[in-house]
């Protein structure tokens, strides 16, 4: 199993604790030290869609340009711009064989780590 997001972030932070609380192992990979691959984003675009893991919610996003925010119609447009800025990928990505989950939901997490 693969965690994605950044050291800093709450929300990463929470999902860590949680995993490890719970002896869920994993991999962690920090966006901000190994970047994103164009074909890793294109995998989660193919099985969810770019706007579920596009933050829309947070400061990153919030600071770009009017311009470049309107210019985001399509995974043509988004998936370049959420590998340069990462920081707008929702946070943390969980990656566990079919399972594909953007951000923290403990009912979410305890349904599918807990019940296996």
């Amino acid at each position: 199993m693969k965690v994605y997001g950044i050291t800093n972030c709450d929300t990463v932070k929470k999902a860590l604790t949680w995993l490890k609380t719970n002896h869920v192992d994993f991999e962690f990979h920090d966006f901000k030290k190994l970047g994103v691959s164009e074909e890793k984003l294109q995998e989660w675009n193919d099985k969810a869609g770019y706007e579920k893991f596009l933050n829309k919610q947070g400061l990153t996003w919030k600071k770009l340009d009017e311009p470049v925010k309107a210019g985001v119609k399509s995974a043509a447009e988004a998936l370049p711009l959420l590998q340069e800025k990462t920081s707008i990928i929702k946070r943390p990505v969980i990656e566990d064989g079919n399972f594909l989950y953007f951000g923290f939901d403990e009912n979410v997490y305890r349904e599918h780590f807990l019940k296996k």
